[in-house]
């Protein structure tokens, strides 16, 4: 699957969220299917749901919509927090707030070195969504009460050490990633988790930044 709204930072729209759902619903159910990959055309992965159309929905007087697209979405999250099948996410650029949602679940969550995650809702008065109780709660230490205060934005290796990332590729590399995933499921069918851990761990590597958030946090603790 991939995310098609580049101009707009590949928001999430209804129509989106809809097509997504429909789409993850159909490779789950089609026995050749046997890997989804979700990643993004663009720069950014994605910037979250589109609030903008939102807003002007709810202020032309079309309250229901706004319940309609967080239905939508939330029943999206759901679905791939539970797939059946494995889920890889390439998340090469910004993937904030919603489209965490739509990620974090998945079994792999390749990270890159233009990777940027934030759950910033509490910014604009807001707070994490999209499952964001359930995973933030599990990062080391008090991190993920931080995160969620905060908004703070962490980078792919910062995502990498707190297990928000299952692992580390230089954007370089991931297409040569997908060709040795794409051969391997078309050699042997359905690889399994650590086959296709073995596989991403050819193309890994991993560099913590000193001016890292995380190296920040621990010299605090």
């Amino acid at each position: 699957m991939i995310l098609n709204r580049p101009k707009q930072l590949n928001t999430l729209s209804y129509e989106m969220l809809r097509s997504m759902y429909e789409k993850s619903r159909a490779y789950e159910d089609d026995p050749t299917v046997k890997l989804v990959i979700l990643k993004a055309n663009g720069k950014v992965f994605c910037c979250g749901g589109d609030l903008a159309s939102g807003y002007t929905y709810v202020q032309l007087g079309h309250w229901s919509f706004g319940a309609s697209y967080y239905r939508k979405e939330f029943c999206l999250d759901y679905l791939l927090a539970t797939y059946k099948k494995p889920l890889l996410a390439i998340l090469d650029g910004s993937v904030i707030g919603g489209g965490v949602g739509i990620s974090i679940h998945s079994t792999f969550r390749i990270v890159t070195e233009n990777t940027i995650f934030a759950m910033p809702e509490v910014l604009i008065g807001a707070f994490p969504d999209v499952g964001a109780s359930y995973f933030l709660s599990r990062l080391p230490g008090f991190f993920g009460e931080y995160v969620g205060l905060t908004g703070a934005r962490l980078n792919g290796a910062e995502m990498l050490v707190f297990g928000l990332g299952t692992h580390f590729v230089p954007s370089k590399n991931l297409k040569s990633l997908e060709d040795a995933l794409e051969k391997t499921v078309a050699s042997f069918g359905s690889p399994s988790v650590a086959t296709m851990s073995m596989i991403i761990n050819k193309f890994a590597q991993v560099q913590v930044k000193s001016d890292s958030a995380y190296l920040r946090y621990k010299i605090h603790l």
